[in-house]
């Protein structure tokens, strides 16, 4: 697996995460090799993936053309291999968002 150090709005996730009491996740799954796409965190077994996006009002790499186009590429095949993909941005890290979540993790 690969290291990498958390940004503040991984590190904001994570934390309320575990305090709402959520299960474990991977983090930096590889879901599709030849890519080399990953998710930011998942839970293999419910085919669930979370990916944050940070810098959307500061037009960060997710909301400019170039980048959002290959996430729309990434998360349609992500999709098609069967995935359930959430994705939260800056200010969505939040329990109301999170809690539905975990609920469904856990079924």
């Amino acid at each position: 697996p690969v290291e990498f150090e958390a940004s503040p709005l991984a590190r904001r996730f994570e934390t309320l995460w575990a305090q709402l009491g959520g299960p474990a996740l991977e983090k930096e799954y590889q879901f599709h090799p030849p890519r080399k796409w990953r998710f930011d965190y998942c839970n293999r077994e419910k085919m669930i993936a979370i990916e944050l996006h940070g810098g959307i009002w500061s037009e960060g790499r997710h909301v400019r053309g170039g980048g959002f186009l290959r996430d729309r590429e990434k998360m349609n095949q992500a999709q098609l291999d069967g995935w359930i993909v959430i994705e939260l941005g800056t200010g969505q890290i939040t329990a109301a968002n999170l809690e539905p979540l975990i609920e469904r993790m856990k079924r």
